[in-house]
């Protein structure tokens, strides 16, 4: 095999990539690295913006595999009507868990034991005492039940909450129990204390965090959103948050990132981490286990895990 295989990582930091294409390294420089015609396998460069990471598909004429290193392929979806048909996407699962997973749990806790308070506090030297909310007991409803929303629920289970609720595209049950359909969400939310989303960003799912759903929300809810910042209504959020009925946790926003005057930087009861979910040490070692099986499998013509979709005549 002699097709190109461009990697986002050098090839040489990589153990263990089999024999046989010639790896080219881009991590999104102005210049590619070879005619993106002669590449068969693009690995998308990870955290750089869609139109970069689109840029040379178009040019991708002979591509099968566009593999990307995030949980979400929103970011590549632009580019996707400029390929061949036969083209497999696929995406990280099992990459960004433990990383997603850890956040969450660190948003949920800073956010009901105060952290920020006690932080500025400290920076005034002040001894800032005071009864928080715990996680213990406490309803949990988590909004999109893939490999991540698993990996919150491993985590939230030694912090002995009351239940964890559990909401997937479509209804199916698990060892932990069901996973109801999102049409069963407007009789979950009332229920919950704490409210994760951890969905992809589809045309369903894009503003699925409107008014409707803010508002169906208990009193002193706290919403966090591990998703994409376009899930949530911005502008229903700040209205809710303003009013101080709910509060919030964001590792994503809309827009994204946010300019210094958004009035969501100053909104009461909000707690903002800078999309940091996945770059955490965790990556590099599990995107390069999941480069080395991808390809290791390609070049040996298995079928190939994570499998999103495949291009057809509809996406040209």
């Amino acid at each position: 095999m002699t097709a190109d295989v461009w990697l986002p990582i050098p090839p040489e930091e990589i153990d263990g990539l089999p024999e046989g294409p010639d790896y080219r390294f881009w991590n999104g420089g102005e210049d590619f690295p070879a005619d993106p015609a002669d590449c068969a396998f693009y690995v998308v460069p990870y955290m750089k913006p869609s139109p970069l990471c689109v840029r040379p598909m178009g040019r991708m004429a002979n591509v099968q595999v566009v593999q990307t290193l995030s949980a979400g392929i929103d970011h590549v979806q632009p580019g996707l009507g400029h390929l061949p048909a036969g083209v497999r996407l696929c995406n990280a699962r099992g990459v960004h868990e433990a990383s997603t997973g850890e956040l969450t749990l660190a948003l949920i806790l800073a956010s009901l034991r105060g952290i920020p308070d006690f932080v500025r506090a400290q920076d005034r030297g002040e001894w800032l005492g005071g009864f928080r909310p715990a996680l213990a007991d406490k309803n949990v409803l988590i909004v999109g039940y893939g490999s991540i929303g698993e990996a919150i629920e491993d985590r939230l289970v030694p912090f002995e909450v009351a239940r964890v609720a559990r909401v997937a595209r479509s209804e199916r049950t698990t060892a932990r129990g069901p996973v109801h359909p999102l049409t069963e969400l407007p009789a979950l939310l009332p229920e919950a204390d704490v409210v994760i989303l951890s969905t992809p960003l589809t045309e369903t799912t894009r503003g699925l965090a409107g008014a409707d759903f803010l508002s169906r929300m208990k009193d002193g809810a706290l919403l966090v959103n591990v998703a994409r910042g376009p899930v949530v209504d911005t502008k229903a959020l700040l209205a809710e948050l303003e009013s101080g009925r709910i509060t919030a946790a964001l590792d994503v926003t809309d827009p994204e990132p946010l300019a210094r005057e958004h009035p969501l930087w100053r909104a009461p009861g909000v707690l903002i981490s800078p999309h940091v979910g996945g770059p955490t040490s965790a990556f590099l070692p599990r995107a390069k286990r999941l480069l080395v099986d991808q390809l290791n499998r390609y070049v040996n013509r298995e079928p190939l895990r994570n499998v999103i979709l495949t291009t057809g005549a509809s996406t040209r």
